[in-house]
């Protein structure tokens, strides 16, 4: 039976990126020119994602998805000391920015069960998961109301458990991505794997639709996943500088600044291995402790407030390997080149 990958013009699924730069004007766009755009529910609220999901549904008759995180809470015995250690280091930054760190809470689970009932309810064309795997109920949930449920992997083992779990499709993770990896035991470090070597271990063992991301920017990208047997690409970096997206100015900025030119996969924002551009908080927070979400609601109220100061030292800069081939131009032009 034909799913939602084969029915797509192009083979090019936007990015849940979470934070707010997936906005609905971006999600739509991208579904208009023929691909997949997706909503990133991640640090949402149940009321915001559902006004996003209505948003995005009047400006687009196309599919489209939405991305949840699975909650796995860090162990609060064993870390609660190194978190508070982290908490006081973050003050004197903190108040250079007129900001305290944020509140910590433990038991966070970014409303999954409320989301989950909502997009249950909303029935977008595919639901994907971040940061696990779902229960199996929630799964068969989602299918009996006619979405698609997509799992983001990063290793053979996680592909494995998806598909057990009842996925009708994998997003296969390589380490060149932008924003956090997808690994399902947050404490560990992500496998050292590109997303066409996940491609090569993961495609044999399964007849599930494969979807790879990470660092794809430009059209050869493209034309050597789909080559090596990969049923669509999942870009964001490409679409980080779009007309579209809710990049804030200094995101935007810092992703031309030819002083910032180098990656490094970092802990030091939200305790939770990503790919971003160095800078002066990469290298001072490096040994930021395993603990997320812990660490991203400490940190949050101190990177909101450096990017709207315009410095780009003391926030996340998501990016992907190929991010000085970011174009800032209209969605729908960049996904277009990109399918070629």
């Amino acid at each position: 039976m034909a799913g939602v990958l084969d029915g797509l013009d192009r083979p090019v699924v936007g990015a849940p990126m979470a934070g707010g730069v997936s906005t609905p004007l971006l999600v739509a766009a991208v579904s208009d020119a023929g691909g997949l755009g997706m909503l990133g529910s991640g640090y949402q609220t149940p009321e915001q994602l559902a006004a996003d999901l209505v948003h995005v549904a009047d400006l687009t008759d196309r599919p489209f998805g939405v991305n949840l995180f699975v909650p796995n809470p860090p162990d609060r015995q064993a870390l609660e000391a190194e978190v508070d250690a982290f908490a006081a280091r973050l003050v004197p930054d903190a108040e250079s920015l007129g900001t305290r760190p944020g509140l910590v809470s433990w038991g966070d689970t970014d409303h999954f069960a409320d989301k989950a009932l909502l997009v249950q309810t909303f029935a977008p064309a595919v639901v994907s998961c971040t940061f696990g795997i779902p229960p199996a109920e929630v799964v068969e949930r989602w299918k009996a109301a006619g979405s698609e449920v997509h799992v983001t992997v990063t290793s053979l083992a996680e592909a494995r458990a998806a598909e057990q779990a009842g996925a009708d499709a994998l997003v296969l993770q390589g380490q060149e991505a932008g924003g956090h990896r997808g690994t399902h035991d947050p404490a560990t470090e992500p496998e050292a794997i590109d997303h066409l070597g996940l491609l090569e271990v993961v495609a044999p063992t399964t007849s599930l639709s494969l979807v790879v991301a990470g660092g794809i920017t430009v059209p050869g990208d493209v034309r050597r996943a789909l080559a090596s047997g990969a049923a669509a690409v999942q870009v964001g970096t490409a679409l980080l500088l779009a007309t579209e997206s809710g990049a804030s100015p200094t995101y935007r900025r810092a992703l031309r600044d030819p002083r910032l030119d180098h990656r490094v996969a970092t802990r030091a924002f939200s305790g939770r291995v990503a790919g971003a551009l160095a800078n002066d908080w990469t290298r001072r927070y490096a040994d930021a402790p395993a603990a997320f979400p812990v660490v991203d609601q400490l940190t949050r109220p101190l990177r909101r407030a450096a990017a709207e100061r315009g410095d780009a030292d003391r926030t996340h800069l998501w990016a992907g390997v190929g991010w000085r081939a970011a174009q800032d131009r209209a969605a729908a032009q960049i996904v277009a080149e990109l399918a070629g």
